[in-house]
């Protein structure tokens, strides 16, 4: 353990070299077919859950042109709001390149994007019961976690 030597040259803040450096965060892509239901989930429980380990953004394979209302309800049932969202391509998403493209569409990656890549199998709750979608809510919100406690290990 080292100790800081008091004295006219010292100070009780570390010497630069000594400061702590905050670890990258790694950027997260969440995909899903329409950007409407599952990818806007995962992307609101990331930033809730994962700020600190990670920038996260969402889009769709064929992005539709509204984020579903039983998505923005149900996410607002967790207490995240995500009422300005809208859906994005690939194309569109920020953050690019991606370290990470958590895949959830159910179909295969079209080529040209980089990155790890993780498959979630995630029923699409899109024109279901409001009981669907906070059951796959329950499910990304736990895959999701579960994302972000290995990220904070891997980086920790």
């Amino acid at each position: 353990m080292s100790r800081l030597k008091r004295g006219p040259a010292s100070s009780a803040a570390p010497a630069p070299s000594e400061s702590p450096i905050a670890p990258a965060k790694r950027k997260v892509l969440f995909l899903c077919i329409g950007n409407s239901c599952r990818s806007q989930m995962a992307e609101g429980f990331a930033r809730k859950y994962g700020a600190d380990v990670m920038d996260v953004a969402s889009a769709g394979l064929s992005p539709i042109s509204f984020v579903d209302p039983l998505t923005v309800k149900t996410m607002k049932d967790w207490g995240i709001d995500i009422s300005d969202q809208h859906p994005k391509s690939m194309a569109d998403a920020p953050f690019q390149p991606w370290d990470l493209i958590v895949n959830m569409s159910g179909l295969p990656m079209p080529s040209g994007f980089g990155g790890q890549l993780l498959v979630w199998n995630v029923r699409d709750p899109f024109r279901l019961s409001e009981q669907v979608f906070q059951e796959v809510a329950r499910q990304v919100e736990g895959l999701v976690q579960a994302l972000v406690l290995a990220l904070r290990r891997s980086i920790h």
